[in-house]
């Protein structure tokens, strides 16, 4: 399956009237050159009930313009609205209605099964403009649009005038400087700043509903104890979604970021578990077992080859040369042979279910009525319990202990860190803040100890591999 080419788009928005007129812009700009005004089709596509637009996600066709064709819009987490990820692909990938099958995969974590089908369509009259420096090197993109919306029919039911201003070069610091000229230029004009895409604005307030997964807030410690959970387990279960997203995208650190957040999940249904029904929450956390799993090799992978070409660089020649070719050898190999089956695995109707539970988990999850008390009378008493049980593990490791010891002495460390970053909005104290410091450290004192561990053990395979010579294996440690 080909990928489709991506840009990070940054760029501000202004809603204008339609006898709107540009401000003087020759104080705060060198040049500006006007192109002739372009007609576009845009066919925005969603499920009924527009989650992607409530995921702030846009998908559209789009004829016309310099850069026609299928585009997909996913918001960049904690860079503000402003800025967002497009991904391309070929007008011909797909007609109207038929979605190119690389978006649809990509996607498919934030609609899992529901159709996506035409939902808007706009037409736009574009006339761009662009600015210049001094040496005439473009800067930034000005947009003044005329759109109008249209039924299936094609009759227009409503229009509206926006102008948009999009950085050429975003690590040109002089483009960003234009852009908050111009911004401020056209504020001052009376342009009102918009944060929602045309087709957003276009199809109302059903649009800008809350996600299938909402952010919820946390309750203050005299709060319900159901409420903390309910924010908990939203929290991370949006976080799985987007990182099944980056795995799509096949960006860095996504693997690593799906297991995370099925993990602090596993972790959350253990430990609250006497406020939940037992039966849902061991059903859940079976499923998230195993997409671990399936996740695991290539996180793993990753883990060790850092750990050990980082090791191997130490090395004398030729044995540093000979050490890392291995290790690289043999991992990248690893991670290509489990890629196929994470995917696959990702593509699955297993993980569509899977993703549908907890999607269900976070709107409604299965509380009992213990939780609706006070935090502060149940939740403490939960996490002491898992600080308690990692305290009783730690009491019995030994410095040759046997490795599976320490492995679980590991799990109760996170398990705990995980439980105290749980309520920790909740008790906000500089005491529970260096508890969770103090777990983090423990946590990944016990990962070192783990990694090095199955280090070894991969070293030990690889240098008594039939394939692996004698100078090499020399190398490895033999």
């Amino acid at each position: 399956m080909s990928g489709p080419t991506t840009h990070r788009e940054i760029e501000r928005k202004f809603r204008v009237h339609a006898m709107f007129s540009w401000p003087d812009l020759s104080s705060v700009i060198d040049q500006i050159e006007a192109f002739p005004t372009v007609g576009m089709t845009a066919v925005y596509h969603d499920t009924a009930e527009l989650t992607l637009f409530r995921w702030q996600v846009t998908l559209r066709r789009r004829e016309g313009g310099s850069d026609q064709g299928w585009h997909l819009k996913l918001p960049v987490f904690g860079e503000g609205s402003w800025v967002r990820d497009e991904l391309q692909s070929p007008l011909n990938s797909g007609a109207v209605g038929q979605v190119p099958a690389e978006l649809a995969d990509i996607i498919s974590p934030l609609v899992r099964a529901q159709p996506l089908n035409p939902v808007v369509e706009l037409r736009t009259q574009r006339t761009p403009h662009i600015v210049r420096d001094t040496e005439g090197i473009a800067l930034v993109e000005i947009v003044d649009d005329t759109v109008t919306v249209v039924d299936q029919a094609g009759t227009a039911l409503a229009i509206f005038r926006e102008l948009e201003i999009e950085l050429l070069d975003n690590d040109n610091p002089d483009a960003l400087e234009a852009m908050e000229k111009l911004s401020t230029a056209l504020l001052n004009a009376g342009a009102v700043p918009g944060t929602l895409s045309k087709a957003a604005a276009a199809l109302g307030p059903r649009a800008t509903a809350p996600a299938d997964v909402p952010e919820l807030p946390m309750p203050p410690r005299t709060g319900m104890a159901a409420d903390a959970i309910r924010s908990t387990i939203a929290g991370h279960v949006r976080n799985l979604i987007f990182a099944d997203v980056a795995v799509r995208r096949e960006l860095p650190d996504a693997v690593h970021q799906v297991r995370v957040a099925g993990r602090r999940l596993r972790s959350i249904l253990r430990t609250f578990d006497p406020l939940l029904d037992h039966d849902w929450a061991v059903s859940l956390e079976e499923e998230l077992a195993w997409l671990a799993t399936e996740m695991g090799i290539i996180r793993d992978s990753e883990v060790l080859e850092e750990r050990l070409t980082a090791h191997g660089a130490d090395l004398p020649e030729p044995q540093s040369e000979l050490a890392i070719n291995a290790i690289r050898i043999a991992l990248d190999q690893r991670v290509e042979s489990a890629k196929s089956g994470a995917m696959a695995a990702l593509r699955s109707d297993r993980h569509t279910f899977l993703i549908e539970d907890l999607v269900d988990a976070a709107r409604t999850p299965h509380i009992l009525d213990a939780a609706y008390q006070a935090c502060e009378e149940v939740l403490p008493p939960l996490v002491a319990h898992a600080w308690n049980s990692l305290a009783k593990s730690c009491r019995k490791l030994e410095l040759e202990g046997p490795p599976h010891e320490w492995h679980r002495a590991r799990i109760k460390a996170k398990r705990a860190r995980y439980a105290v970053d749980a309520v920790l909005p909740v008790f906000p104290s500089g005491g529970v803040r260096r508890f969770a410091k103090a777990l983090a450290e423990i946590t990944e004192l016990l990962g070192d100890h783990q990694d090095a561990y199955v280090a070894q053990q991969f070293l030990q395979e690889l240098a008594h591999h039939p394939q692996t010579d004698g100078q090499t294996g020399f190398a490895l440690g033999l």
